[in-house]
């Protein structure tokens, strides 16, 4: 006994087989205990949606508040299990470098929303739902089950609607704060990028769902032209333009989330980008495309979002919009004039320039085009000889005189 006890053994014994098989057992996988618990919770988070939807048409109140709160509940309890996949299972494949590429990314994903916390608590409350979400979105839609699948889309693009909706109010609420210029920047960026989110993964899945929705039968040749932004690599006046369709968009699906002051500063915020992006180019063909972009930037800012403005600060503003949004339906009654493109970009040039003049020295660089332009255009003249001298003119045969 002593002998055989100092013996080493090289192959596995029926103890180590068992170890080794409990371990994987306890290692949360696809097909481990992790995943039978999030396919329980799931499947009870499924059930008490459905309980939920039905509680809201019926009129009892009491009944639904106790629904609503049910469905809450087991809603936590099953992100929570999501949750805990993914730290038990994909760390631990990471950590054992056994992790696949797929799984590597969505732990660092998970890492950077986690990150939020500490200093953006409400953006991370909504970002990691939206991930778990998503991450199981995926594991379902590999299970090849019609069924679930169908179930589970209606959770999905429910939740997932309200969780977009609460994020862009925050960034709203943001933005309305004093921020710095780069603070402002990234907010914009995060709002674009939420906008593109939501209209990629879940309107889609939503426009599928009711077809017959008025407001989705509005939009579908606004999301056709968006698409064709989805494939490709983008230059800055792509995503320039993508961005303006985004925001488009969002005036009839997002109304309330981003509302119309927030919509106006990422108009704005748009019209600069473009105006920089002209003054910026050299290749006369990207400046020529930049300027085109630029016009139908204006024309959208002013159509879709300042002609439903109520409310205006200064009510000279709103008397300089009403006499542009005057001139412009008159020129839009004469479509089929051979002069209405010009006269449009003339009218539309004049509006921008009365409103960059008043910080010259900042945008005088995009005056000058605008001038030439206009010169371009038959609308203005060019004097090739000036006098930027003050005093008194004296007009005389041969030369002007100055009296200073």
């Amino acid at each position: 006994m002593e002998e055989r006890s100092l013996r080493v053994y090289q192959e596995k014994t029926f103890f180590s087989k068992i170890s080794s098989t409990i371990t994987k057992l306890l290692t949360p996988t696809k097909i481990g205990i992790n995943g039978m618990l999030i396919s329980i919770k799931r499947n009870n988070a499924l059930k008490a949606y459905e309980a939920y939807t039905e509680s809201e048409k019926e009129q009892n109140t009491e009944k639904q508040e106790q629904v609503s709160k049910k469905f809450e509940d087991v809603y936590a309890l099953y992100l929570e299990s999501i949750d805990k996949y993914i730290m038990d299972s994909i760390y631990k494949k990471v950590k054992a470098e056994t992790a696949s590429d797929f799984e590597r990314n969505a732990l660092s994903q998970y890492y950077a929303i986690v990150h939020l916390k500490e200093t953006e608590y409400l953006e991370y409350k909504y970002k990691k739902q939206m991930y778990l979400l998503s991450l199981d979105y995926e594991t379902v839609d590999c299970l090849n089950k019609k069924q679930l699948i169908e179930k589970y889309k209606k959770l999905y693009t429910h939740q997932m609607e309200s969780l977009y909706k609460g994020v862009l109010k925050h960034y709203s609420i943001k933005l309305a704060d004093n921020q710095t210029l780069s603070t402002k920047d990234e907010i914009y960026h995060k709002i674009f990028d939420s906008l593109e989110g939501y209209i990629v993964n879940i309107l889609p899945l939503k426009m599928k769902q009711e077809p017959e929705n008025k407001v989705y039968q509005d939009i579908i040749e606004e999301y056709h032209n968006f698409e064709k932004f989805e494939v490709g690599k983008l230059d800055q006046n792509d995503t320039i333009e993508k961005s303006m369709l985004l925001l488009g968009l969002s005036r009839k699906l997002f109304t309330h989330s981003l509302p119309l002051i927030v919509a106006e500063q990422c108009y704005e915020k748009l019209l600069q980008d473009a105006r920089s992006l002209i003054v910026d180019t050299k290749i006369l063909r990207k400046q020529e495309k930049a300027y085109s972009l630029l016009i139908n930037l204006i024309e959208e800012y002013h159509v879709k979002l300042l002609s439903t403005k109520i409310y205006w600060e200064k009510p000279q503003e709103r008397e300089n919009y009403k006499a542009f949004w005057k001139a412009y339906q008159e020129l839009e009654k004469d479509k089929k004039d051979t002069d209405y493109l010009k006269d449009k970009q003339i009218l539309f040039i004049k509006n921008d320039l009365k409103k960059l003049r008043s910080n010259y020295n900042k945008n005088y660089k995009i005056i000058r085009f605008y001038c030439n332009k206009l010169v371009e255009l038959g609308a203005m003249r060019n004097l090739k000889n000036t006098c930027i001298s003050a005093g008194k003119y004296i007009k005389n045969k041969n030369k002007a005189t100055i009296n200073a």
